[in-house]
């Protein structure tokens, strides 16, 4: 369902990589655009950001990514941060229904060199490990086991090291060392765990992926070599999320929440932005489930993370792949931002934005303290990914873009780019592409995304977080 539009909203340009939306009607904050004029988004997305700025408690501004795009209530590439005791809320439609949808990048000690003469039987080795496609089917199936569920949705990665799938250094560089702690997998409903069960590693659908990449630029040497990238070396991105799982959290909690708004006093513009106080009952049951559902998308990216292990030691004979960084960019967390001079208690909803955490931020593990938290920009596929890093004093909350973002629509990539074409341009720039299902390919054509580099660069103009490498796929498994 299309949102609900206040108005189309008047748009002030402030400087060439940001717009202001002025407060109008409910609107409690400004919205701020980080965009030039080619990323900025249609009128519909522009009013979800208008619409998102109506809710209680937010403070700052209602902001937006530059590869911001039309989503479900919250655009896609949006971060809205309530202020906790002010009577903040937080909203499923601010995390999204991918919870915890993110990036792994995975780092080998390989040249290009070393891998281009055997990319074929390394791309069909991933294919073969890596379940994908929408449905079941998994790596770890848990079948009736809810007890072994329940220990993956408490422990997230750091459950999956523990049994043996991974190496305890995978933790330092995942976010909240691969667990949120106070997740309750008592909250994660019997559908959820019924779709969980049969997709505990795999990798999906859509614009789901995993991508052998090289590192072809380095934009500054001394952070790349803190996050042990160097030009011409190897690596490997995966993107996903807690699949079906997450999805139903997300759909029970809207509807939960759909019914206690009136109880709250809260009405909103737009029926996809149901929401509660963070402190009601509500809200800490959506939270302590959205933790569950967060743990099972890295326990997820964990069990992936050791079938490309076990892949490259199938095609190249060496399984040694270290974990640059494992960021969320579907997510709501609790944490302090000073506000109007006074340190407060936030809820950050992310949703299609990563956080880029600055250098010296005291949540950093010791050996990125001094350089700042490595930020994951995949491209479109066929296009560039960047490692970006979060910047002293950065706006929105330490946040930056997530990806490309979608210019058209999935229905209008399949109606403008014939699979026959998506091939070729695969085939013109050296891709290796293994798709369980080719008729997806057009919807995630190139041309379907804004461009990459120009997001980029808005980012860092923009303040939001600079480059450090660009990386160029190699080969691609989708579903």
């Amino acid at each position: 369902m299309p949102s609900a539009r206040l108005t189309d909203p008047t748009v002030v340009r402030e400087t060439p990589a940001r717009v202001r939306l002025p407060r109008t009607g409910a609107m409690r904050v400004p919205g701020i655009v980080f965009a030039s004029e080619a990323l900025l988004p249609p009128a519909d997305a522009l009013a979800q950001v208008a619409n998102v700025a109506t809710l209680p408690g937010l403070v700052d501004a209602s902001y937006a990514m530059p590869d911001v795009h039309l989503g479900y209530g919250f655009p896609i590439g949006s971060v809205a941060a309530t202020d906790v005791e002010a009577g903040g809320v937080v909203s499923p439609g601010g995390v999204g229904f991918d919870i915890s949808c993110g990036v792994r990048l995975l780092a080998a000690p390989l040249g290009l060199p070393e891998v281009a003469d055997h990319l074929d039987v390394l791309v069909d080795a991933l294919a073969a490990r890596v379940p994908c496609g929408t449905g079941p089917g998994a790596i770890l199936e848990l079948g009736t086991d809810d007890a072994a569920l329940t220990r993956y949705l408490a422990g997230g990665a750091a459950y999956a090291v523990e049994q043996g799938r991974g190496e305890p250094r995978d933790l330092a560089r995942c976010e909240h060392g691969g667990v949120i702690a106070d997740a309750d997998p008592d909250l994660v409903g019997r559908r959820a765990r019924e779709r969980g069960r049969h997709q505990l590693g795999s990798l999906g659908s859509g614009n789901h992926f995993l991508e052998v990449q090289v590192v072809e630029e380095v934009c500054d040497a001394r952070v790349a070599g803190a996050f042990g990238l160097a030009v011409g070396q190897v690596c490997v991105m995966i993107h996903t999320g807690s699949r079906g799982l997450g999805h139903q959290v997300c759909t029970d909690h809207v509807e939960v929440m759909g019914r206690a708004m009136a109880r709250h006093g809260i009405t909103v513009p737009d029926r996809q932005l149901a929401c509660v106080p963070v402190t009601s009952t509500e809200g800490r049951r959506y939270l302590a489930a959205m933790g569950a559902a967060a743990n099972f998308g890295r326990a997820n990216r964990q069990l992936l993370t050791e079938a490309t292990r076990d892949a490259f030691a199938a095609a190249l004979g060496q399984r040694e792949l270290a974990l640059v960084s494992d960021v969320s960019h579907n997510l709501a967390t609790l944490e302090d931002h000073e506000v109007d001079g006074t340190t407060r208690q936030l809820c950050v909803q992310r949703k299609g934005a990563t956080r880029a955490l600055p250098p010296g931020h005291p949540e950093l593990p010791d050996d990125l303290r001094e350089v700042g938290q490595p930020a994951l920009v995949p491209g479109s596929m066929g296009t560039s990914s960047y490692v970006l890093v979060g910047e002293p004093g950065a706006p929105a909350f330490h946040s930056t873009a997530h990806g490309a973002g979608r210019a058209l629509s999935r229905h209008a990539a399949r109606r403008r780019f014939p699979v026959a074409d998506v091939d070729a341009e695969l085939r013109r720039v050296g891709v290796v592409a293994h798709a369980r299902s080719r008729r997806g390919l057009p919807e995630e054509a190139p041309g379907a995304y804004k461009d990459i580099d120009e997001v980029v660069r808005v980012s860092q103009e923009a303040g939001l977080a600079r480059p450090v490498v660009r990386l160029r796929p190699l080969g691609v498994v989708k579903g």
